[in-house]
């Protein structure tokens, strides 16, 4: 005998929405890190990576590694290397790559945000669209 009565609808249970990462890694720069990091015993060791006012467009990026990260920083792991942000800088660099380039005027760590929305012609410093940092002038 059929059941005539209406079903309920069961609906699948929704997907988690896949989370991006604070920050990404270039395989560039994951191997510089390698590099650079290797013969440090600190299970610790990753890249700091935050952000500080000044240069010509209102924020700097700043890097270094940090071997005593604290209770507050955020820390994400990518390609094998560590990188800590601090709570503050967190709102400007969510979904940033740094990569690590190499060419004739120079090497070094950089950063492509998608946040930013200007950037000052020597390329060390940003600008977001809610930011409200104050240009300064332009040093290396």
């Amino acid at each position: 005998m059929l059941n005539s009565e209406p079903q309920p609808q069961v609906e699948a249970p929704a997907q988690p929405l896949p989370v991006e990462p604070l920050v990404t890694l270039s395989d560039a720069a994951a191997g510089k890190l390698q590099e650079l990091t290797k013969e440090e015993a600190n299970p610790e060791i990753g890249l700091r990576v935050y952000v500080y006012s000044g240069g010509c467009s209102g924020f700097r990026y700043g890097m270094m590694l940090e071997d005593q990260p604290s209770a507050e920083d955020v820390r994400v792991d990518s390609k094998g290397v560590r990188i800590y942000v601090d709570g503050q800088s967190t709102q400007y660099l969510s979904g940033s790559e740094i990569d690590y380039v190499d060419t004739l005027m120079g090497a070094g760590f950089t950063v492509n945000n998608p946040n930013a929305v200007s950037a000052c012609g020597c390329g060390s410093s940003f600008r977001t669209s809610d930011s409200a940092g104050s240009p300064g002038a332009c040093h290396h």
